[in-house]
């Protein structure tokens, strides 16, 4: 495990692109990690993750809290339906999905990437 998250962490580190993309599939193909377990693990460390660089910008006096306060009532309300849906969408479908999404994502930073387009 420690080798896996070492390489997924060096990856998207000279990427400069989220973990998830890479740790869902280390998850479910290398430690076969069911999907919605995968899924709620990535989504946990992404959660650590940003909560330790809140705290790290707590004392920065240009943090704009109304921003943070409308990010944070969508993040829960896209928590309260992901909760629902999870119910009612099979993992192989949520398999299926992701996998679809990677791809879209991937072609979408390619050709930004051709084109020169700015980030």
């Amino acid at each position: 495990m420690i080798f896996y998250g070492t390489g997924i962490g060096l990856v998207t580190g000279l990427l400069g692109a989220g973990g998830g993309f890479l740790l869902i599939p280390a998850l479910v193909l290398l430690l076969h990690l069911p999907m919605k377990e995968a899924v709620g693990t990535s989504l946990l460390i992404i959660a650590l993750n940003s909560l330790i660089g809140f705290t790290g910008n707590l004392h920065d006096k240009g943090m704009d809290w109304q921003l943070l306060l409308t990010v944070t009532a969508l993040a829960v309300a896209g928590i309260l339906l992901g909760s629902y849906l999870n119910k009612k969408i099979p993992a192989g479908k949520l398999k299926k999905a992701f996998g679809w999404f990677v791809l879209v994502m991937g072609i979408y930073i390619l050709v930004r990437e051709i084109a020169g387009m700015p980030d």
